[in-house]
């Protein structure tokens, strides 16, 4: 891997411990807080909202300056807000800082993906800024699990420590192995959003939004679902959770290299089946040990198959608005997040149980799905006129 890639993955790492490790130290959070875990589900709504607002308050801010610059800024409000959610004392600080914590995230990912983009080898750029996503699949592989093991013996503030610290490292990276790209051509503030006048985008938008999300409605839950649906010692979670980053990590990598040898879309529509197809085994197999953990496996793989096509889809059709296309990949994968945390917990909170956040990410997951089904056919009939 090329140094500066590398980089960048070590980036998207910390964001993806800061994202993921609240779904493992939900129920320590919300026992310490005194919140129940629907509302402390509301910390990771705060991420993904931070992450939507972030990420055109970057193109409007930063959109002229440098790209190496942009990032050094961004991990700089990363650093500061897990610092500070370590030190949260009550539900609405925390929120707040999980708010802050998500402004550089989406803005990253954008600026990450044009620099991946630019660095890579000819034909391999799927699988380039699959690279730099490989960080975040990492950090749900041996981070989060990390993460909740801090939580579990110690406290839940420990992880946002941890980040804190990595930030600085990031920084450090960052600063060394990343080239000084110019700045993309200023096209304007008007001009950073004009390719959402064309459909496609939209269409690549939706689909991520109601994809991914159909996947959080889920997994936002996957700790307490496991325990009281699976029947699971709380004890076990830290390993279900190095499984589901190991399907993160193989789903990642797969969906890159795929991306590049059968095309973006056709690889997103063939992975929205295949979370259909584990969102509806979780909801009438959630009682059975091995298969729930199976399926999860499946599941978070998925998740992550679409990460790199849909990023790179994105950036294709926003040319001369790169910055706000790319990041709006991110808006639209963390507003399914958020959303998906919401629905995800309405059957919780009617008192249904714990397998019916998938059923209620099946009917989301649709949603993508037939977005994805739209574009591919008019990407069709374009080619034959």
């Amino acid at each position: 891997m090329k140094k500066s890639l590398l980089a960048l993955a070590s980036g998207t790492l910390g964001l993806g411990i800061a994202e993921f490790v609240m779904m493992g130290i939900l129920p320590n959070v919300a026992h310490d807080l005194g919140v129940s875990i629907p509302t402390a589900g509301h910390f990771i709504s705060a991420y993904a909202i931070g992450v939507c607002v972030g990420a055109p308050l970057m193109v409007v801010v930063a959109r002229t300056r440098p790209l190496k610059q942009i990032l050094l800024g961004l991990v700089a409000v990363y650093f500061v807000g897990n610092l500070c959610a370590a030190f949260s004392q009550g539900y609405w600080s925390l929120l707040l800082m999980r708010f802050v914590s998500g402004l550089p995230h989406g803005a990253f990912f954008g600026v990450g993906s044009i620099v991946a983009e630019r660095v890579a080898d000819k034909g391999k750029e799927s699988l380039a800024v699959s690279m730099m996503i490989a960080g975040m699949t990492v950090a749900n592989l041996f981070g989060v699990p990390f993460g909740t093991m801090l939580s579990n013996l110690v406290s839940w503030r420990f992880p946002f420590l941890f980040n804190a610290g990595w930030g600085l490292l990031i920084f450090y990276l960052i600063y060394k192995w990343v080239p000084s790209l110019p700045a993309l051509p200023d096209v304007g503030l008007k001009g950073q959003f004009r390719f959402l006048k064309k459909l496609a985008p939209w269409l690549i938008i939706l689909t991520t939004m109601f994809g991914n999300g159909g996947i959080f409605c889920w997994f936002s839950y996957v700790t307490p679902q496991m325990i009281h649906e699976a029947g699971f010692a709380a004890s076990h979670i830290t390993l279900i959770m190095v499984l589901a980053g190991l399907g993160m990590t193989i789903g990642n990598l797969v969906g890159g290299k795929c991306g590049d040898l059968y095309g973006l879309a056709p690889i997103i529509r063939f992975t929205q089946v295949l979370m259909l197809v584990s969102l509806l085994g979780t909801f009438f197999f959630a009682s059975v040990p091995w298969l729930s953990v199976l399926l999860m496996f499946i599941g978070t793989a998925c998740l992550f198959a679409v990460s790199s096509p849909q990023q790179l889809l994105l950036l294709q059709n926003s040319r001369g608005s790169e910055m706000m296309g790319a990041a709006c990949v991110q808006i639209a994968f963390n507003l399914g997040n958020a959303v998906g945390a919401y629905l995800g917990g309405l059957p919780v909170e009617a008192g249904l149980g714990y397998r019916y956040p998938a059923l209620v990410g099946v009917f989301v997951v649709l949603l993508g799905l037939l977005s994805v089904s739209i574009y591919l056919k008019r990407e069709r009939m374009m080619k034959r006129i």
